[in-house]
């Protein structure tokens, strides 16, 4: 089932007027042109804190080997969807946003130089920093060469066994056209001669995706994948001398491209996009330094790519594949395991009777989502009073509990319905199955709305109590219902009966299955009907009591702020005297720090162990005053989100959960937390050192140490750090 967006009473129309806010706050003042950020540098910034992660020694050897790979197969992603979709729309003549005031193109030209800067600092931060401090650990990842005799013999073996059924050599000549080169993989292209003919042919072996990408050799000792292809060329090629070889690799765009019309079938639609991306035009060549010009030449000829796009680089490529290597099972090489609490949800005693006497606010992965989030779904599915179960579905994993608690509430006879978000970028064809499998075993399976993506995640479940009344019970999340990234993400999430949170999620799932044309809730903003005007107007309420006399602060955390509306009403309050503090896992467009525009504004960023995933929106000055609001929810500060998905924040009303919200930001913004300070030319500096040299706090290990057998005593000594080491630099 697949809806219109038009459906969405006041999509595309949340605009903050002139008019609305000046009848507020007053006369707003003018802002400069040059405000803004550049988006794609911002987001090269947030890929350049990863880097720093895999350099610094102080991160166990075995992190810093997962951040080396996160960082490549983020770099990846950048390219296939943001600079892909640039000079796509720059090639076809489309609008290109550029709220920086730099034309397309120089952004494109500076977006290319910083990622080349950035891509050879990581070849060369695993070649300089990783590989020795592997091998000084015992872990050798080699070339072919530095194998020995017997070694060698040995991958002989397997490549005849393993790898050469496998291959498919394609040559370059008048019968056979340049073969088309897939998106992300990697290639040998290689030149051999015939020694009839003298004839020189261009040939290229693609590196099988589903090996390992790091051969082992012995224990603890690797080899790339295509080294042990390119010592056996002599086998593909047979009777013909092989002259040269080098490892190159092509990115192509990856967005999805859908026409919505409301009369075409949207799961159709996405399963032949699916398959029509994977021959968009090449955004990347990526090939080993010691590649002739005559190979460069040919391939760049051939893919028809800007030759800015061509990144020379020390093999081996592809370090994404180096997460594998990072998994070896050496415990004193990773940060310490723990285990997440368990007590936010008490074992002994329903999950319905706790949420009858009180509201549960649930920290991932600091708390277990199994023992919270999923065991809500899990009790909801087993227990006999519950008749019906509502679920938003984005993003969730191949062996999902919930989704198995999902079937096994149908088929038990109770009512089932799923918004399964089908769109969810790189996990379309995963939800295409899930989708499909929920609807055989009878549950009411809903695509969202065409044109808008269903981002919201709550659940909803209807329980008979044992007087005959009904009951409803909600979870409203910042993340997914995904057991792994349960483990990886920090997010929040709140469990509670409130009967107007039950009446504002009821009606919000009649808004996504039926034509409820809603927008007035209790306690929730939803985008894109008011989302953004709801945010705009708590900012102008500070704006409004700073200029009373009264005190006022704004508190943000998200993972990007981009939307330029909510940025000026953020510069307005800062001129207007109020304090703001932002916490932004990624990208900014914002500039802090500016006299006269945002010298009240201060941004910090948190990048470690975990991904920081929460979404929480603070305004007031907090106590038990009641004055202020902490909203928390799904959604970033980005066009996207505001206008063009589903969104929900929820208001919290417990004044312990208000202050746990407001005291996590505080942890970050504090100058003993160890974080990333963005300056207003758009640079972040990292602070994680003392004067002395000592390590600042680092949150998320605190967090750890917090959550785990905590007491009292060791809570307030930790709080005691933080503030000693405020006042200290205070003073």
């Amino acid at each position: 089932m697949e809806r219109t967006a038009a459906v969405l009473s006041g999509a595309g129309k949340d605009v903050a007027t002139a008019q609305d806010r000046m009848s507020l706050v007053g006369e707003l003042p003018e802002l400069p042109a040059d405000r803004y950020l550049d988006r794609e540098e911002s987001w090269l910034r947030f890929a350049q804190r990863v880097l720093e992660l895999a350099e610094d020694p102080n991160v166990p050897l075995l992190e810093r080997v997962r951040f080396e790979s996160i960082f490549a197969s983020a770099l990846d992603e950048f390219f296939m969807v943001r600079v892909a979709g640039r000079i796509r729309r720059m090639a076809t003549g489309l609008p290109v946003e550029s709220v920086s005031g730099k034309a397309p193109d120089q952004i494109l030209e500076n977006t290319l130089g910083m990622a080349r800067e950035l891509a050879d600092r990581h070849a060369h931060c695993f070649a300089d920093g990783l590989l020795p401090a592997l091998a000084d650990s015992g872990i050798e990842i080699l070339r072919w060469k530095e194998l020995t005799g017997q070694e060698q013999a040995q991958l002989q073996k397997l490549f005849r066994e393993r790898i050469y059924p496998v291959l498919t050599p394609l040559a370059v000549d008048p019968a056979h056209p340049f073969p088309f080169i897939s998106g992300l993989s990697l290639s040998l292209a290689v030149m051999v001669a015939d020694p009839l003919s003298g004839l020189t042919l261009f040939a290229r072996v693609k590196v099988p995706p589903l090996l390992p990408r790091f051969l082992t050799v012995s224990p603890y000792r690797f080899v790339p994948l295509e080294d042990v292809i390119a010592a056996h060329l002599t086998e593909l090629f047979a009777g013909l001398e092989v002259i040269e070889h080098h490892a190159f690799r092509v990115t192509r765009i990856r967005d999805l491209e859908i026409d919505e019309d409301v009369t075409e079938n949207l799961l159709q639609s996405l399963e032949r996009e699916l398959m029509r991306r994977r021959f968009e035009p090449a955004v990347r060549l990526e090939v080993e330094e010691s590649i002739s010009a005559d190979v460069l030449e040919k391939l760049v000829t051939e893919l028809d790519i800007d030759s800015r796009a061509v990144y020379k680089l020390p093999g081996p490529l592809d370090l994404s594949g180096l997460s594998a290597i990072a998994d070896l099972d050496l415990p004193k090489l990773k940060y310490p395991a723990f285990v997440p609490a368990e007590g936010a949800l008490p074992g002994d005693r329903s999950v319905f009777r706790t949420l009858s006497e009180r509201d549960v606010l649930v920290h991932l992965p600091y708390d277990s989502f199994t023992a919270s989030v999923q065991r809500l779904v899990v009790s909801a599915a087993a227990d006999p009073r519950v008749l019906a179960i509502k679920h938003t579905l984005y993003r969730t994993s191949g062996d999902s509990e919930i989704v198995d608690a999902l079937i096994d509430a149908a088929e038990a006879g109770k009512q089932v319905v799923v918004v399964v978000e089908i769109k969810a970028r790189g996990d379309e064809e995963a939800n295409i199955a899930w989708a499909r499998k929920l609807e055989q075993a009878g549950c009411h399976v809903v695509y969202g709305f065409v044109g808008l993506k269903t981002h919201c995640k709550m659940v909803l479940v209807v329980r008979e109590e044992a007087d005959g009344s009904l009951r409803r019970f909600c979870h409203i999340g910042t993340g997914n219902y995904h057991p792994k990234t349960a483990r990886l993400y920090e997010d929040y999430g709140l469990l509670t009966a409130d009967p107007q949170v039950g009446e504002d999620i009821t009606d919000l799932f009649n808004h996504l299955t039926g034509y409820s044309l809603r927008t007035d809730y209790n306690r929730l903003l939803v985008a894109p009907a008011g989302l953004r005007t709801g945010l705009i107007k708590r900012i102008d309420e500070q704006v409004r009591r700073v200029r009373d006399g009264k005190p006022a602060r704004i508190q943000m955390k998200c993972n990007a702020i981009i939307d330029e509306a909510i940025i000026d009403a953020l510069y307005q309050a800062s001129i207007a005297g109020v304090p703001i503090d932002l916490w932004v896992r990624g990208i900014c467009s914002l500039r802090p720090g500016v006299p006269g525009l945002s010298d009240n504004i201060r941004v910090r960023s948190v990048v470690g162990r975990f991904l920081e995933h929460s979404r929480i929106y603070a305004f007031g000055e907090g106590g038990e005053n009641g004055t202020d609001e902490v909203w928390m929810g799904s959604a970033d500060l980005m066009h996207r989100n505001l206008d063009r998905r589903v969104e929900l924040l929820i208001r919290v009303n417990d004044l312990g959960q208000k202050a746990d919200l407001r005291n996590l930001i505080d942890l970050a913004m504090d100058p003993g937390t160890a974080s990333w300070w963005l300056g207003p030319d758009g640079a972040w500096t990292r602070h994680h050192l003392d004067e002395s040299g000592g390590r600042l706090i680092d949150l998320q290990e605190y967090l750890i140490r917090n959550r785990q057998g905590r007491t009292a005593d060791a809570d307030a000594a930790g709080k005691g750090r933080l503030n000693s080491r405020r006042a200290g630099r205070n003073g």
